[in-house]
């Protein structure tokens, strides 16, 4: 039974839903156990790149996918506004006005750090219970409240020749609930213009990186082949930023029972316990104690 992620490289027009649904395809037709499917942030249909797909335990995860940081590469292009912030959407303002490269270069550090930003009207955010981008869709207003994010990293990916430049492509890693659409609307207007983004593409989300990631085709093909665990990443794949606590035979016992170990020797904070290299639990160690957050069947 593959437990574990599989990470998508999303095509564009593939919305974070129907990646799941291919995975559930998949399972069906290598006629595996009926899983439970989920995935660990959604990306736009217009965006494409890593969509990590949470198969079976690894759904114990996905909350914490979710507050991960994520990197993108996009295309900024200058002069025209639209509602939705990206190539979907009506045109609602333009500029003569495109930028230098020198002042791209000099305003971006302006956008380092935790800045406001403003989420877009089309977002899945809630407005007196309605989804924004239905309310934005049947042509009503949307007010959206700013909101603190951290832009931990930004550059430039891909400079443009010339005295002025209608686009340019940068690199961002950012902190969770941070819109890059927004992002782009807010850097061209810094720079006196406005803007839109054209391309946008996830690169890495927590641990998961683009060079992980596997086309639909590549899915299918591995699914016929009953072979889904050749491109299924174990569940701890995701947990790499928490420190490992080994158990003994008879305390994972314990532990799987439902007890409270205490006596451990470790340092206070999160853990994943291990019996073996098998996944125990997200485990809360205090003042040598140790609790389950979460546990794994497995």
């Amino acid at each position: 039974m593959p437990n574990g992620w599989i990470i998508l490289d999303k095509p564009l027009g593939l919305g974070s839903t129907a990646g799941v649904s291919a995975v559930k395809r998949a399972l069906r037709e290598g006629g595996y156990p009926k899983l439970k499917v989920g995935h660990g942030g959604t990306l736009d249909p217009l965006a494409t790149g890593v969509l990590p797909i949470a198969m079976g335990e690894a759904t114990k995860l996905a909350g914490r996918m979710l507050d991960s940081d994520k990197c993108y590469d996009f295309t900024i292009a200058f002069g025209e506004e639209t509602d939705s912030l990206d190539l979907e959407g009506t045109l609602i303002a333009t500029s003569d006005v495109r930028p230098t490269m020198e002042a791209i270069r000099a305003i971006l550090p302006t956008f380092t750090g935790a800045i406001a930003q403003v989420p877009p009207a089309f977002s899945a955010l809630k407005v007196d219970g309605k989804r924004a981008y239905d309310l934005a869709r049947a042509g009503e207003s949307v007010d959206l409240e700013s909101r603190q994010v951290t832009i931990r990293a930004l550059s430039i990916r891909r400079p443009c020749e010339g005295a002025t430049v209608g686009e340019v492509t940068l690199t961002a890693q950012v902190s969770k609930g941070t819109y890059i659409r927004s992002l782009a609307r807010d850097i061209a207007h810094a720079l006196g213009t406005v803007g839109h983004v054209t391309m946008l593409r996830r690169t890495k989300a927590g641990p998961f990186r683009l060079d992980q990631a596997i086309s639909l085709d590549i899915l299918m093909e591995k699914a016929k082949a009953r072979a889904l665990e050749d491109v299924t990443l174990p569940i701890r794949t995701a947990l790499d930023d928490i420190p490992a606590l080994a158990l003994t035979p008879e305390q994972a016992r314990l532990l799987h029972n439902g007890q409270v170990l205490t006596g451990i020797a470790a340092q206070g904070g999160l853990h994943l316990a291990l019996n073996g290299e098998t996944p125990l639990a997200l485990v809360e160690v205090l003042d040598g104690n140790v609790r389950t957050v979460r546990r794994f069947n497995l």
